[in-house]
Formats: C-alpha cells, structure tokens, sequence
C-alpha cells in the first residue's frame, strides 16, 4: 500500500499548488482584465506572452521532457547514471535555446504574423512585436525550469516544482500594482514582467535542484549514446508538441479576424485551466514517473492500479466541473470579470468561449492519464500520428465554421480535436496488456460520476435562474456566486456519496494521506 499512498500524495500535492498558481493566474488575469480589458494592448501582450509559451511547450514540457523524464526515473530505479543524464541533457538544451532565443527575437514579425495575421495593418501588430522582443528569451529560462522540474519530480520532490508558476503570477500581480500605483505604462510593464519571472524561476528551481543533491552548470554539450537515444525518441514527441501548438495556432488565427476575440478566447482559457491543472497536470506530472519505474521493475499490476486510480479520480473531479462551466458560463464570466475596462460586450463571447471549452475539459484530462501509457513504454511515435489526425480535425472544425460560427469556431475546434484525441489514443492502449486495461472498479464508478454531475447540473441551472438578481447587483454578487458554486459542490458530493461513486473511506483515505 506504501506505494499507492505515495502516488496519491504526489497527486495532491501537485494538485495543491497547481490550484494556488492557477488562481494566482486567474487572479492576474481579472487584473489584466481590468486595467486593459480587450483593447490592443491586452491582445498584443497575450500573443506576444503566447510565443515563448508556446514554444516552451514545444521543446521542454510538451516533448523533451516527455522522453527526459522516463529515462532518468529508469536511470533512477536502474541505479545507472542519472545525473549525468540530466546533466548532459541540461547543457544540450540550453545550447539550443540559447541560439533559438536569439534568432527569434530578430524574426518577431514574422512570428507575430504567424500567430495573428489578422492583426497586420493595424496598433496590435506593432505592439504585438515590441512585446515578443521583450519577453521571448522567457524560454530559455522556463524551459530550463521545465527540465530541473522534470528531475525533482522524478526523485519524488514535487513541491519546489509546483511553486515555480506560483511565483510567476505572484510576481505579475505585483508588477500591476506597482504599475497602476507609479502611473507606468501597464502594457511595457506586463513585457517586461515576463523575463524577470523567468531568471526568478530558474533561479529557484536551480536551488531546489541544488538541495535535492544535483545541481547542473552551463557547460559545452557532448553527444552521449544516452543524448541520441534521448534525441531518438524526443523527435516524434518534439513532432507532437508542434501538431498541438498548431491547433493553438489555428484558433488564435482564427480568432485574431475578429475584434476583442483573442482576448476573449485567452480569459476563457484562463478560467477552465482552473480544474484542468489541479487534476489533469498534477496526475500526468506524477503518474509519468511512477509509471516509468513500475515498468522497468516489471509491475504490471500497480501500473494498472495506479492509471485506473488517476483515471478515477481525473473523471470524479472534471465531469462536475465541466458541467458546472456549461450550465453557469455567464454568471462566472459576468461576476469573476465584469469591472473596469472589461464590460457586458465582453462577457457575452467570452461566456459562450468558456462553456465550448468546458465541454471538452474531460478530454483535456484524459490526456494527462493516458499518455503517460505510451510515453512510459518510450512509445512517443503513436501520440504523434493521433495528434496529426487531431490537428486535422481542428482546423476542419476552426476553419471551416468560422465563416457561420465567427471566433467560437476556434474554441469548438479545440473541444472537438481534444475528444478525438482521446478516442485514438484508448483505442491505442488496448493492446499494452495489464496496465492499461480498465478494472471493475472503473466501470462501476464512472456511470454514478455521471448520474451525479447531471444532477448537480440541473440544480445549478434552477439556482442560478433564482439568483439572476443578485448574481448583477454590486453588493450581492460575489456572495451570490459563492452561493452558486458551493451550492453545486454540496449537489455534487452528496449525489455521488449517495450514488456511490465516491465512498467515505476514499474520501478519509485521501485526506489522511
């Protein structure tokens, strides 16, 4: 049992401070939202802030990591060389983040029309540039965090990982104020906020490293047999992450046509990453590891036992939330950002933006559980031809609606692609034996997670039509919305206590662990 309780432990606490950070996120979104609302500056700082995102994904977290991490755990459970694995791996990709970051930084037009042409011809566009050379080196910075995170997570210190986004949003949200309170320009503050959050972040995690008994330095990289085999099996996965940057790409496309739909698209977002990162990234940031070590140590039967558990608990705690962001979009969007620049013509796209997305919020999930089954095994190559038929549905959907749809095409593409992505990938579990094979357990729990998330729906509908009143007056709506949410959550739990399909000895068990 020691191991199960570890593995939940590690869920938790990754889900803990992914909470905090996706709240201090959403907190300096509501900020932004405020003093910017969805005026040029907000658009050209959210594409320009996307860039380096987007590519971090592309090169640490989306892929590199991916192969990095189950060969160092393996390395790890091995007793081989793993720091020096790391440590090679470190030099390697700073090396080529460093030349990356350069060459980037002189083509951000380029870049900045690749991510929104539809922002030529007008203030955006040259905002948009200035912003990215600003901030674009944050990649260097981050997507080194992303890898001494990948080697804190696999020697089981999840803790000092999770608080790096902490601090980022922290950092933002003071530089705001600090902003609004100096009279500064509120979108060079915002540029330039990005690359300080980046040298504070590495520098943190670096210490981290440094305490957990590994600490790299910059030094000339050497191509090692473990370097080409991490580079073998990185390059489908490097493939993969671009396919879903492309998918992120074609909706900011799409959206950019349209006046305030970047900003709308981006607050949204902002908003569904809430339960999507407390559930979806903490299982897949502690599952991969775990996986990887079972694997090598040939424990089919608790790799098994730990998908099944990640998956339970993915569905029991997304299905509800999915739910409540389709049935209560407006009242969330219109108390959680209606203030200042941010006003009614802004909550009405952004609330139909937020419920497209929350439909697909399982799918999002799911992929955090079952892609670590093919990543465990080096198997990298598969995710990748799903994601291409993924990117092609995407941009069927995206592009092909928007001329009846307008911007929400972009975000149905999103919910369509991401369910497809699910669907290929169980379809390619099923021949990986026991430890991806779904158990009794599973099956029961996962129609009664459904039974009681309808319920709590239709009950959050009625609630919400009872406090449309308060819900827009000033003094009552931020009690009227706690009333709304905590009123579901109480529906939820209850129903599915009821229903069975959670049980209080669960419920004990996870807070005991």
């Amino acid at each position: 049992m020691a191991a199960p309780i570890r593995l939940m432990r590690g869920f938790l606490t990754v889900g803990a401070w992914t909470l905090l950070s996706r709240v201090a996120g959403f907190a300096r979104d509501v900020m932004m939202a405020a003093y910017l609302g969805t005026g040029p500056a907000a658009e050209a700082f959210l594409v320009a802030f996307s860039l380096p995102n987007m590519f971090r994904r592309f090169f640490a977290e989306g892929a590199f990591n991916m192969a990095f991490v189950p060969i160092f755990a393996k390395k790890l459970e091995g007793g081989e060389d793993a720091q020096g694995f790391a440590r090679d791996a470190f030099n390697g990709l700073a090396s080529v983040l460093i030349l990356f970051s350069v060459v980037g930084t002189l083509l951000m037009p380029w870049l900045v029309w690749a991510m929104a042409a539809g922002f030529a011809g007008d203030q955006r566009f040259d905002l948009a540039v200035l912003y990215g050379r600003i901030s674009f080196c944050y990649i260097l910075f981050i997507s080194l965090v992303a890898l001494l995170s990948g080697v804190l997570n696999a020697f089981g210190n999840f803790t000092e990982a999770s608080l790096v986004p902490v601090l980022m949003n922290l950092m933002f949200i003071a530089a705001m104020l600090i902003a609004d309170a100096l009279g500064w320009d509120m979108g060079l503050t915002l540029a330039w906020t990005v690359p300080v959050t980046g040298v504070a972040q590495l520098a943190f995690t670096w210490v981290s490293a440094k305490r957990a008994g590994w600490a790299p330095s910059l030094a000339v990289p050497h191509m090692t047999p473990d370097l080409r085999r991490l580079l073998r099996i990185a390059g489908p996965a490097v493939l993969a992450g671009g396919v879903v940057q492309i998918n992120l790409l074609v909706g900011r496309q799409v959206a950019s046509f349209f006046e305030g739909a970047v900003a709308w698209l981006s607050y949204a977002d902002r908003l569904y990453q809430l339960p999507l990162g407390v559930v979806g990234i903490a299982v897949g940031t502690v599952l991969l590891p775990d996986l990887s070590r079972r694997l090598r140590a040939g424990d089919e039967e608790g790799g098994r036992h730990a998908f099944n558990r990640a998956t339970e608990i993915s569905l029991a705690l997304t299905v509800p939330a999915a739910v409540a962001l389709v049935v209560i979009a407006y009242p969330l969007i219109s108390v959680l950002y209606e203030r200042g620049a941010f006003d009614r013509d802004d909550t009405i796209p952004t609330a139909w933006t937020l419920a497209i997305y929350g439909a697909g919020l399982p799918a999002f999930t799911l992929h955090k559980v079952l892609q670590p089954l093919f990543y465990a095994r080096e198997d990298t190559k598969s995710p990748f031809n799903y994601a291409v038929w993924a990117m092609v549905v995407n941009a069927a959907v995206a592009v092909g609606l928007a001329p009846v749809m307008g911007f929400l095409a972009a975000a149905l593409g999103t919910t369509v692609a991401g369910w497809t992505m699910v669907w290929q990938l169980w379809h390619g579990s099923r021949g990986m034996g026991d430890a991806s094979r779904i158990d009794d357990r599973l099956m029961e729990r996962l129609p009664r997670i459904l039974g009681a998330s309808g319920l709590m729906g239709v009950v959050l509908v009625a609630a919400a039509w009872a406090l449309d009143g308060p819900l827009h007056a000033p003094g009552l709506r931020y009690v009227a919305l706690a009333a709304l949410c905590g009123l579901g959550i109480v529906t939820y739990f209850g129903a599915a206590f009821g229903m069975g399909a959670v049980t209080r000895s669960d419920l004990k068990g996870a807070l005991r662990r």
